[in-house]
């Protein structure tokens, strides 16, 4: 077996190999990997799926022969075994993420429903209180619509696409501008409010409730993983941390000394 590492027309040695990763900061890359690995240890793939993986990984690379598989095999130290492990590992990551949250999916989604549900609304925001009375007292009583005193007034990128945006999730909204909306109806044009530093009146358009499809139940199982994973980074040893670039220094507070 080798007992190099070949990089181009570089060959590392076993100890030489760490250092190379640390030069390159790939020693966090290879810890975040290690905690994957360790979790998907168990997951097996049918010998239906594991033939069917090694295809498209041999397509991917151009192995196109028995004989460019093996050498492919033979340059990076692989196993059979080894080659089909890294071959499935796409694969065992979903199952991983299937067994371990498939069965919660339906009670996660009903749960955070209403940060997936998406919203077209129009806007206008103005900075001068006054002006934005005047504005809505045109809407409201026919003189101008809604899109024309958008493309007129409105002070941010609203202003482009007469004052419609969306289809927007509720949930990447700042939470009192979603209960705004939430608590608005649809096609009734709200009196000015404040928002920061602008005053803005909207219109809701149309909501769009989210439905438990496949590409949702698939987001959800990657959100689950992702909560997952970072649970498992606060679990690192400080010096594991500092590879991946976490901070662990305490956060520090400035006093402030009277006058």
């Amino acid at each position: 077996m080798n007992k190099t590492l070949q990089l181009g027309d570089r060959d590392l040695l076993p100890p030489e190999i760490i250092p190379f990763l640390a030069s390159y900061n790939l020693i966090g890359q290879l810890l975040s990997q290690s905690i994957i690995e360790s979790a998907i240890a168990s997951i097996t793939c049918t010998i239906e799926e594991t033939s069917h993986a090694l295809e498209q990984f041999c397509q991917y690379w151009d192995l196109n022969s028995e004989e460019k598989i093996q050498s492919w095999r033979l340059r990076y130290g692989l196993t059979q075994e080894q080659l089909e492990l890294f071959a499935t590992r796409k694969l065992r990551v979903e199952k991983f993420k299937q067994l371990t949250w498939g069965h919660q999916l339906e009670s996660y989604f009903l749960k955070y429903k209403r940060r997936f549900d998406k919203v077209i609304y129009s806007l206008i925001r103005i900075e001068n209180r006054e002006i934005a009375n005047e504005i809505f007292f045109r809407i409201t009583e026919g003189e101008q619509s809604f899109s024309e005193l958008a493309r007129e007034y409105s002070q941010g990128p609203e202003a482009q696409t007469s004052g419609i945006i969306g289809p927007v999730e509720l949930g990447s909204m700042t939470p009192n501008f979603a209960q705004l909306l939430c608590t608005s109806q649809v096609g009734v044009v709200q009196a000015p409010m404040p928002f920061g530093e602008s005053w803005v009146i909207v219109r809701v358009e149309k909501f769009l409730t989210a439905q438990l499809d496949d590409f949702m139940r698939q987001r959800l199982l990657q959100e689950n993983f992702e909560t997952w994973f970072q649970q498992q980074l606060n679990q690192l040893s400080p010096e594991e941390k500092t590879w991946m670039g976490i901070n662990t220094k305490p956060a520090q507070v400035q006093e402030v000394n009277a006058a």
